[in-house]
């Protein structure tokens, strides 16, 4: 229940957080020429593409995080 906790608590925060700028110079011009609304969703869009990727990392590294501490008790038992 703990993990499912701590995965919330940082979906929420990264929800939360401040607005941040994830275009590359070439999306940026992009972005600029079609108009502010496009320009949000696209800056969305990258943000939301970026973010699975590391949850799935971060969720790997984790369940292995917590393998070897299990693996270590159980050697020192």
């Amino acid at each position: 229940m703990k993990p499912l906790i701590i995965f919330a608590g940082c979906v929420l925060l990264a929800a939360a957080a401040l607005p941040a700028k994830a275009q590359c110079s070439i999306c940026t011009r992009t972005a600029q020429q079609l108009g502010e609304r496009p320009a949000k969703a696209l800056n969305k869009g990258i943000i939301m593409l970026a973010f699975t990727p590391l949850a799935i990392g971060s969720i790997i590294g984790y369940r292995w995080w917590k393998n070897e501490k299990q693996l270590e008790e159980n050697t020192n038992d």
